[in-house]
């Protein structure tokens, strides 16, 4: 049983940590952008409605977003526990999740926050974005998506720092290294003895 939270910036490497995390604590990765993906793929009503927003550049309403996810930790798979990725992005979003939560006694473990430096990260997205040729992904605009992120997020992360279940962990470096460390970081948090090997 783990029901954590895994944040991050863009370029942080958030989705691959999400992924192995998930496996290792055998519990569903939920990432909200899959969630809008399967919505509108499925032409589920709150997929319609989402799309509408999607197709503007606009972000998805939090009610849409919070339907999604509700009815998502629904599913028998997470019935044990779950990884979110991408929400809650708002305080909003946080009491929504609580709400969810609380009706089944039930609440956030841990709250994971990759860090890494703004020039690791300006690497890493250029790079990315010379290997799959994205050339708007220009220094300018990468800096700003940072900027967003962190105006967005840091309420989020005060919140969670408040509580006392925000881990934050070095996302610098060897991607095998993060994932040891996150997740005996995760094993302490919630109490459980070290796995050796």
């Amino acid at each position: 049983m783990a029901r954590l939270i895994i944040m991050g910036p863009p370029g942080s490497g958030k989705g691959t940590q999400a992924e192995f995390l998930a496996r290792h604590f055998a519990v569903p990765a939920i990432s909200t952008g899959d969630l809008f993906r399967a919505h509108v793929r499925d032409g589920t009503a709150l997929g319609t409605e989402a799309g509408r927003y999607m197709d503007h550049g606009e972000f998805v309403p939090d009610h849409v977003t919070t339907a999604m996810l509700r009815e998502r930790l629904e599913a028998d798979d997470a019935g044990a526990g779950f990884l979110l990725d991408g929400y809650p992005r708002t305080v909003a979003q946080i009491q929504a999740l609580d709400d969810v939560l609380g009706s089944r006694n039930q609440a956030v473990e841990v709250v994971l926050a990759l860090a890494v430096s703004d020039d690791e990260l300006l690497e890493r997205m250029l790079q990315r974005a010379r290997e799959q040729g994205r050339s708007d992904d220009t220094a300018p605009v990468i800096q700003r998506r940072l900027e967003l992120y962190r105006e967005q997020t840091q309420p989020v992360i005060a919140a969670y720092t408040q509580r006392g279940i925000l881990l934050r962990i070095d996302g610098s470096g060897d991607k095998d290294a993060i994932t040891a460390t996150a997740i005996a970081a995760v094993e302490e948090a919630l109490g459980r003895p070290a796995r050796g090997g």
